[in-house]
C-alpha cells in the first residue's frame, strides 16, 4: 500500500491557504523548539567547560604546591567524578548525547585522567613529576579542549542549518555533519551508515491536493522519522522529497534494521489533509556504509543508488547497498 485515498478531488484554494498557514505554524514551532534545545545545550556545555578549567586550576596547584591529589582524582573511575564527568555521564541533554563529536570526548577525558592521577601519585611526597608524563597530560588535554571547541562550533553552526519547513538539517550543515563522521571513521573510532530516502509517488499528492499538501506531507514524514531516531542519529533534507540520515555506530546489518523500522513507521502514519480522510505515504530507502578512506560523497552516491534500486524493486522496501571482497560494487541486495 503506497497511498490510501490518492483519488482527484477539486482543490479548495482557502484550504490550501489554510493548509500553508498550518504548515508553517507547525514547522516554525518544531523548529523554534530544536533552536531552544540547541541554545540550552550550548549554556550547559560553556558551564561544564567552566567546571573544568576550575578541576584543571586545582590539579595545577596541587602539583606546584605539592600537595597530595584529591581521592577523586586518583580514583580509577576519576573521569566520572570530577565535575564535567558528572554532567557529561549524567546530565547533558539529548542533542548533545546524539553528536558524534559528543562521544569522541569520551576517550580523551578518560585518558586526560589516567595521565592526571599517574601526575598526581607522587604530589605530597616531596617526589618530582616527570616531564614526559606532564607533556603527554597537557597533549591530552589540549585534544580535549579542541574536542569541546569543535562540538561548541557545530551547535552554533546547527542553529542557522535546519530546514524552514520540515525542522530537519538542511544541506548546509549536512556536508560538515557527514565530514566530521567521516573523519571517526577513517580513525577507527566507529562505523557509520548512510541512508537515502525517498516518498513515493509525492508528485501524486501534489497533483492531487495541491503544494500546500504536499508540504504537509513533508512536515509531518520529517516529524516522524525525527521521532524513531535515536539520540545521536541525524536527518537532513537532502532535496525535494528526499531525506538522508546519518546513523553513527551501525553497521549494514543495523542500518537496514533501523530503515525497516522507519519505513514501517511512515507507513503506518496518518496524515491530515484538510478535512477529508487521513492518506498514507510510504517511502523507499538505500543503505550504504561508510569506509575508510572513502569520500563523504561516494558513500552518499552508494545509499542512492540502493534508494533507486528500492524503487525499481517495487518502492516501499529499504535496499542494501553491498561491496565484494574486490572492491567492486556489486548490485544492492535486501
Amino acid at each position: 500500500m503506497e497511498l490510501v485515498e490518492l483519488v482527484e478531488v477539486p482543490i479548495d484554494s482557502r484550504v490550501c491557504r489554510e493548509v500553508a498557514r498550518c504548515d508553517r505554524f507547525e514547522g516554525g514551532r518544531a523548529i523554534d523548539a530544536e533552536r531552544s534545545s540547541i541554545q540550552s545545550a550550548l549554556q550547559q556545555l560553556d558551564q561544564a567547560l567552566q567546571r573544568h578549567n576550575q578541576w584543571y586550576d586545582a590539579i595545577i596547584r596541587a602539583l606546584v604546591c605539592n600537595l597530595p591529589g584529591e581521592l577523586n582524582d586518583i580514583a580509577p573511575d576519576a573521569h566520572h567524578r570530577c565535575p564535567f564527568g558528572q554532567w557529561y555521564y549524567q546530565d547533558a541533554p539529548a542533542v548533545l548525547r546524539r553528536h558524534a563529536g559528543f562521544m569522541a570526548i569520551e576517550g580523551q577525558h578518560r585518558h586526560m585522567h589516567a595521565l592526571a592521577s599517574k601526575l598526581l601519585g607522587p604530589s605530597g611526597t616531596g617526589r618530582s613529576v616527570s616531564v614526559a608524563d606532564f607533556d603527554a597530560f597537557a597533549r591530552t588535554l589540549e585534544s580535549l579542549r579542541l574536542e569541546i571547541f569543535s562540538l561548541r562550533r557545530d551547535l552554533e553552526n546547527a542553529l542557522y542549518s535546519l530546514d524552514e519547513l520540515t525542522g530537519a538539517g538542511n544541506r548546509i550543515g549536512m556536508l560538515g555533519a557527514l565530514r566530521d563522521q567521516q573523519a571517526l571513521v577513517d580513525r577507527g573510532v566507529q562505523s557509520c551508515c548512510v541512508v537515502m530516502s525517498d516518498i513515493d509517488h509525492f508528485k501524486r499528492v501534489n497533483d492531487t491536493w495541491g503544494h500546500p499538501a504536499g508540504d504537509r506531507v513533508l512536515a509531518a514524514t520529517a516529524r516522524q522519522l525525527m521521532s524513531q531516531l535515536r539520540p545521536y542519529d541525524k536527518l537532513f533534507r537532502y532535496g525535494g522529497e528526499e531525506f538522508l540520515l546519518s546513523l553513527p555506530d551501525t553497521d549494514l546489518a543495523t542500518g537496514h534494521t533501523l530503515a525497516e523500522r522507519l519505513r514501517e513507521s511512515v507507513e503506518t502514519l496518518p496524515i491530515s489533509i484538510d478535512r477529508q480522510t487521513p492518506i498514507h505515504v510510504t517511502m523507499s530507502f538505500g543503505v550504504a556504509r561508510m569506509e575508510p578512506g572513502m569520500v563523504v560523497e561516494q558513500a552518499v552516491d552508494h545509499a542512492d543508488k540502493a534508494m533507486y534500486e528500492a524503487k525499481r524493486a517495487g518502492r516501499n522496501c529499504t535496499q542494501v547497498w553491498v561491496e565484494d571482497s574486490s572492491g567492486r560494487a556489486t548490485p544492492p541486495v535486501a
